[in-house]
């Protein structure tokens, strides 16, 4: 297969020759070099470590294993690395440890552990790893056992033992993780949480709630405040930039840190598996010591479009005993074997059947499961191996015509409603199984009558002056005021003039990542070839747990088995970390 590649035309050695295999890019070549020049380090075999590194955070990891680099490095277009002329793991780590650019503070990377960063990425990563620890080091907080355990037996009912545990953690522990696929009730029992921390607290716990995007903060809102009954105080939630207050200008520094805390006394974060390890540490640096963080999310879903998986790696890793919380959580008749305050819920109810089902052989990597479930004829589970689809052009022209007829009745919440009916997801933004493509094609199937101003929008960018964030969606409808943009915020309808939107698109198809957060009645999913390295097992598990209902994959068996047995693998070292007692 040709490669095409961006050559840098003065790399030279072992830079020139992983450039022009499409392994590394022209900006990984040219900051190498740069940083190579500034640290007077000659050797080519350090080149190329410091090349791989930032390729690395390309690719999501926040660093690069030295001794596996070979087998985990992939290239694009299907390249064979094996064959590229690989330093030996062993001369490779003496040549970065006695490196002039690697080692002590103020030096652009850092090598620990067989694991070779750039400096900023190691030091948040160790951020994040000391808070945790200090946080669950930290003396108990101050919690009435018998009266805790009679708030938890009046707020959750016989079998609801993971969320009772679960509440019972964030009662006990600063740091609680509760982790659950779709539909496993992660905001309602959210709710239960912030009822037990309320019912335990002499004056009104001081509560955030936010996510990653303002889609995913105005769902957890509207959920939080659909369950009723808990005597919550009205919670508004917001994007994780507005929480931290954004600087004009940056992206990673924020109005509060570690010498300007949060006011908070409770802070909650939806979709943390969308959290970057960035954003994670100025988050856990700005929450108060004595405040309670709630990070709640799927790990088995994609991870931040930027560096790092620290939903994952913390539920992932081994944990130091935690004596305290044991006895407590035991006197309290609750599971008492807890790792890192990680709660795992298990029981579906949003989904069941064919969806659920092909859900957990997703995640469980069983590609024959997958496919056979595909192949089974299923009510709720279509399978279609050719891009020419005539049900799916009907379904996506049906769900069109409800959005276009609430739109011009003026009825902002059914055109809302109509427009999570169906959605059509795909991995990639461009090229012929892309985003770009299924556009233009729908936009060839609309009839000739089809209202063109009244049409679904997909906004692009964070518009801080209309409250709107990158991922939100919304309908143009007909008003008596004319034609208006309208979005869902925290189960309201907010209305704004087409002319004030500076970045939105028309929303005919979106990719898998920009559907996180969101819930559609039914999926359609188109899967590029086998061969892309977008096709992973967290973007196929990602999509399937988008629907509700229904769901079509439209792609090849290959396409499905490479999708299933091919996750995504994020290298970092807070996995490991977290399980070492702190010194």
């Amino acid at each position: 297969m040709t490669v095409t590649v961006e050559r840098a035309l003065h790399a030279t050695g072992l830079l020139a020759v992983f450039n022009a295999a499409g392994v590394l890019t022209l900006a990984d070549v040219h900051i190498a070099q740069r940083v190579a020049v500034l640290g007077g380090e000659t050797d080519e075999n350090v080149h190329l470590a410091i090349a791989l590194t930032v390729r690395a955070l390309r690719m999501g990891s926040v660093c690069v294993e030295l001794a596996t680099a070979r087998s985990t490095t992939a290239a694009d277009e299907g390249v064979d690395v094996s064959t590229l002329p690989w330093p030996s793991p062993e001369a490779w780590h003496d040549a970065c440890a006695r490196s002039p650019v690697v080692g002590v503070p103020g030096r652009p990377l850092r090598l620990v552990n067989g694991l070779l960063y750039l400096d900023r990425y190691w030091r948040e990563e160790e951020l994040v790893r000391r808070q945790l620890q200090s946080r669950a080091a930290a003396p108990p907080l101050p919690v009435s056992l018998p009266a805790l355990e009679n708030d938890l037996d009046r707020l959750f009912e016989s079998g609801a033992g993971k969320q009772r545990l679960a509440a019972a953690v964030c009662a006990l522990r600063r740091v609680t993780v509760l982790a659950g696929g779709p539909g496993t009730g992660k905001t309602t029992t959210i709710a239960r949480m912030l009822a037990v921390l309320c019912a335990q607290s002499s004056a009104p716990p001081r509560i955030a709630l936010a996510a990653p995007t303002g889609k995913a903060a105005a769902r957890l809102e509207e959920a939080v405040r659909s369950v009723t009954g808990l005597g919550l105080p009205p919670l508004e939630a917001s994007t994780l930039h507005r929480l931290l207050g954004r600087r004009p200008g940056s992206r990673t520094r924020f109005k509060h840190h570690r010498a300007h805390r949060l006011p908070y006394d409770v802070v909650v974060v939806d979709e943390t598996s969308m959290v970057s390890l960035t954003m994670t540490a100025r988050l856990i640096e700005a929450v108060r010591p004595d405040a309670r963080l709630i990070l709640v999310g799927d790990p088995d879903q994609l991870a931040s479009v930027e560096a790092g998986a620290v939903l994952g790696d913390i539920v992932a890793a081994d944990g130091c005993p935690e004596p305290a919380l044991a006895a407590a959580l035991e006197s309290l008749g609750s599971p008492a074997d807890v790792v890192n305050g990680v709660v795992t819920l298990d029981r579906t109810w949003r989904f069941g059947g064919d969806i659920a089902r092909l859900a957990t052989a997703v995640r469980a990597g069983d590609a024959d499961a997958v496919v056979s479930l595909l192949r089974s004829g299923s009510s709720q589970v279509e399978f279609v191996e050719s891009a020419d689809c005539p049900e799916l052009r009907a379904e996506v022209l049906a769900a069109l015509a409800q959005v276009a007829s609430a739109a011009a009745a003026g009825d902002a919440p059914a055109a809302l409603k109509a427009l999570e009916a169906h959605r059509l997801l795909c991995a990639h933004r461009h090229g012929p199984y892309g985003v770009a493509r299924w556009t233009n094609e729908i936009e060839q199937w609309l009839p000739a009558d089809h209202p063109a101003d009244l049409r679904p929008l997909l906004i692009t960018a964070n518009d801080y002056d209309n409250h709107l964030y990158n991922g939100d969606t919304g309908v143009v409808i007909q008003t008596p005021q004319g034609l208006r943009a309208a979005f869902a915020r925290g189960g309201e309808t907010v209305l704004i003039p087409p002319s004030r939107l500076s970045e939105a698109q028309p929303l005919y198809a979106m990719t898998v990542h920009r559907s996180q957060g969101s819930q559609f009645d039914r999926v359609s999913l188109v899967l590029p070839p086998a061969t892309s390295p977008l096709l992973t097992r967290e973007l196929f598990y990602t999509a399937v747990t988008r629907a509700q209902s229904g769901l079509r994959i439209v792609g090849s068996e290959d396409a499905v088995r490479a999708a299933v047995t091919r996750p995504i693998a994020r290298a970092s070292g807070l996995r490991e970390s977290l399980g070492v007692p702190a010194v």
